[in-house]
């Protein structure tokens, strides 16, 4: 009897526990990408091999890493959770082949991942995904594997500590002692994740002081319903910035690629004016120069940015399928998507949570602001922006009725904005005619359909979602 069929979606193939994520499929999946590597020019190097906090995450690392052995294939093995940045600049720093990150980043806790990423230690593209999909054997007597003890002793796998090669790239990439020395109180949420503990190990050693909530290793995720750095997940830390008089509230999700932001008042700063500050970040307060990669759904504001600064704003499809490639063809100065990844330039075109969260906090010192005054002074310069998204599950027998719906739609206004156009690079955007937009989108990863919007007026974010949830059919 065949095997369920694997598929990659927005960031990698996720899957509940014990259901259709088993060792076995994990197995089969890790010999199709053996399979792509060897389709490729120069796959001499290793392969990293990472893994999170979640249920049996280390086992199944284990045994992706016992499929590369069986094939010829050198596994790097981390010797601990590993954030996801961490995991991708291994690649490069010891000139690996590609990397296996066993997460499943925000899911929820029943759920585990398989992501992979390539030589720059970035993500793969929908091309490569393919190809890899292809591979992927049906029967797992088609699966070559060595055992785990055999493999470690014809060195075929080996452990290994990525801390420090990354944290001398972070120390190449800004200067830490400011930071250090700024005297801030840092509130720290990795979620139960791999972030956990990385900010108190960067930041010790001067006044500034940084605590840690949700830093034990628990795969149940309690207090929040996924390790996302979204509201109402983030609730807790944000209650937590009064009780400890903090100066900002950094949170990672559960592999530490995403950055969450709230403020010295315990206001949630969106994703979309988080990456609108770090490219302002970058523009004005680092004077660099360089194109910016975004997704198709986040903020306009970077359009805006682009053309006061001079520099070139290319829009991509969502996830950093499309991200990573973009940012290696056009030498991006970064690239980012709406779910709070973002990635920078001379570092990997990966998402990385810890350094974003760096730059932040380099940025509050720099221009001598806390978090809502620099939101203050970003919306001086572009005007003020909204935004809002609403997840909803979809029915188990599919979701045809929906896109159906949305096919058919052509509201001429939408919150009570006029509609000037639609695009559909990736989804239904709605364009309105105050520069905002309404976005409807299948999730590429989970059952969701998401309704997303940006306008520059605060009593209209709740009208167009509603208005895009009836185009969606639910109400």
């Amino acid at each position: 009897m065949g095997s369920s069929r694997i598929v990659f979606g927005t960031d990698g193939w996720r899957g509940r526990i014990a259901d259709d994520y088993t060792f076995e499929s994990v197995q089969r999946c890790t010999q199709g990408f053996v399979a792509y590597l060897k389709s490729l020019d120069d796959a001499s190097g290793p392969v990293i091999v990472g893994y999170d906090r979640r249920f049996a995450s280390e086992d199944f690392a284990i045994a992706a890493s016992e499929v590369l052995a069986g094939n010829g294939i050198q596994a790097l093995l981390t010797d601990a959770p590993t954030p996801t940045p961490v995991i991708s600049y291994s690649v490069v720093a010891n000139q690996g082949t590609a990397a296996i990150n066993i997460t499943a980043s925000h899911n929820p806790p029943g759920d585990n991942g398989y992501k992979v990423r390539d030589r720059y230690g970035g993500a793969i593209d929908p091309k490569g995904l393919k190809a890899i999909e292809a591979a992927i054997p049906e029967h797992i007597e088609d699966v070559r594997s060595m055992p785990f003890d055999q493999a470690l002793s014809k060195n075929m796998i080996e452990r290994f500590d990525p801390i420090p090669d990354y944290l001398t790239q972070i120390n190449r990439l800004i200067d830490l002692d400011p930071l250090r020395k700024a005297g801030l109180t840092v509130l720290v949420d990795p979620m139960w994740g791999n972030g956990a503990g990385w900010f108190p190990r960067i930041l010790a050693g001067g006044s500034t002081r940084v605590i840690e909530i949700h830093s034990d290793h628990n795969p149940l995720f309690p207090n929040m319903r996924r390790p996302e750095p979204i509201p109402p997940n983030i609730d807790a830390g944000l209650q937590a910035i009064q009780e400890h008089q903090a100066d900002v509230l950094l949170t990672n999700d559960g592999d530490a690629d995403r950055i969450g932001l709230g403020d010295e008042h315990g206001q949630f700063v969106d994703q979309l004016r988080v990456y609108a500050l770090l490219a302002y970040y970058m523009l004005e307060v680092r004077k660099l120069r360089g194109p910016i990669v975004k997704t198709f759904s986040t903020t306009s504001m970077l359009f805006q940015l682009g053309e006061m600064y001079d520099v070139p704003v290319y829009e991509t499809g969502v996830g950093f399928k499309y991200v990573a490639p973009k940012m290696l063809e056009v030498d991006a100065m970064m690239g980012g998507e709406e779910s709070g990844g973002y990635a920078f330039q001379n570092h990997v075109p990966e998402r990385d949570g810890i350094l974003a969260g760096l730059y932040l906090l380099d940025m509050m010192i720099q221009l001598k602001r806390k978090p809502s005054e620099l939101v203050e002074l970003l919306f001086e310069k572009v005007g003020p922006h909204y935004y809002h998204r609403i997840d909803t599950p979809l029915p188990t027998d599919g979701s045809e009725t929906n896109r159906a719906s949305i096919e058919q739609a052509n509201p001429s206004k939408i919150g009570g904005l006029r509609v000037t156009g639609i695009d559909k690079l990736d989804g239904y955007k709605f364009l309105l005619e105050d520069g905002g937009w309404l976005l409807i989108r299948f999730s590429g990863t989970e059952p969701l359909v998401r309704a997303y919007c940006e306008t520059t007026q605060a009593d209209r974010v709740q009208p167009i979602l509603r208005d895009g949830l009836r185009i969606i059919g639910i109400q």
